[in-house]
């Protein structure tokens, strides 16, 4: 269905699929998918962003995901029920903390 794919278009897929699920716990939230620099073509970091947060935050290890990984289950409903589970649950600790989330006047 949807497998395979060179690594900027994986990543690009991988940003999208995030941002659409980590926004279905709050719509503030942003996904940042750490791809290049020396992850070009082997990997992907997951984290999101509120505001200034970031979480995990930047002396963390995000959410890794190889981009095989990604490139060969991002057809299959199991694999990405999965990880939008920990995407949503990332972003609900996340809006639970209340960082970002102040509204200006």
């Amino acid at each position: 269905m949807f497998s395979g794919g060179d690594y900027d278009e994986v990543a690009r897929w991988l940003r999208n699929f995030v941002s659409s699920h980590a926004k279905r716990e709050n719509p503030r939230v942003e996904a940042v998918v750490e791809a290049g620099r020396g992850r070009e073509g082997e990997s992907y970091g997951v984290r999101l962003r509120l505001g200034e947060a970031l979480h995990p935050p930047s002396g963390a290890t995000p959410i890794e995901l190889t981009y095989d990984e990604v490139a060969r289950n991002r057809g299959d409903l199991a694999w990405c029920a999965a990880l939008a589970g920990r995407v949503r649950a990332l972003a609900r600790e996340l809006s639970r903390a209340g960082v970002g989330s102040q509204r200006s006047a």
